[in-house]
């Protein structure tokens, strides 16, 4: 579903190189990495963000940086810079499902449907969403990235900034996602337990390459912490 193929990006003191990368339709993917190892700058490539020095990325057929087609059934929700912070939560959301074609009522059942991890009342509220917290903001980003119900959905730290309660509760929405849906997750995350909880297959990457791709067992999560105790 998702291909790279002899990616290359370089910086002048870093540089990403994927020679060979599938994820397959209903994969639920996890990227780990240190910092500065090459998380965000991947998923930025794979959505056509930047552009590779070389090589290229695929989703289902499309060349992501010649064509529009995988964008109708692609998400993500990477950081902050994907929300529109002079609006409501509500504007937003209704911005967003304009893009669709979703009507009020839609967005409705889907806030509902999630009533539980948004923030209290929030589309009652006429807060701006550059005045919530960073925790809210990310809750709003990532239920906005679901308007357009994506066959792929892409999060780049989602769990950072979220309460102990939220990062349960957004842990169970993507297992849901997944089993039900078979949405296809590309997740990085620092929190080491979660991520090897929601995702089947692990990816590590280190100084821009992948150093091991492996799928999760019972070991996984003490595996990959003692790879980062040393």
């Amino acid at each position: 579903m998702i291909k790279a193929v002899n990616l290359l990006k370089k910086y002048k003191r870093f540089q990403l190189s994927i020679e060979n990368l599938e994820i397959e339709k209903g994969e639920s993917f996890g990227l780990v990495g240190n910092n500065g190892a090459g998380k965000s700058t991947l998923f930025n490539l794979i959505m056509d963000l930047i552009k590779p020095d070389k090589g290229n990325v695929a989703i289902k057929e499309y060349e992501v940086s010649k064509s529009e087609e995988w964008k109708f059934f692609t998400s993500a929700f990477l950081n902050n810079g994907f929300l529109i912070d002079f609006l409501t939560t509500k504007e937003y959301f209704h911005f967003i499902g304009k893009l669709y074609n979703k009507t009020a009522q839609e967005l409705d059942l889907l806030a509902n449907e999630y009533k539980d991890f948004l923030p209290e009342d929030i589309f009652s509220q006429k807060k701006y969403i550059r005045d919530l917290s960073e925790g809210n903001k990310v809750k709003i980003g990532i239920i906005a990235s679901l308007i357009g119900n994506p066959e792929i959905l892409i999060l780049d730290e989602p769990f950072a900034h979220l309460d102990p309660r939220s990062q349960i509760q957004l842990k169970n929405i993507l297992k849901k996602l997944n089993l039900d849906k078979q949405t296809t997750l590309l997740i990085s995350s620092h929190d080491l337990n979660h991520l090897t909880d929601v995702s089947k297959r692990i990816c590590l990457l280190e100084n821009g390459k992948i150093i091991k791709d492996f799928q999760r067992n019972e070991n996984t999560l003490k595996e990959l912490e003692n790879y980062f105790s040393v």
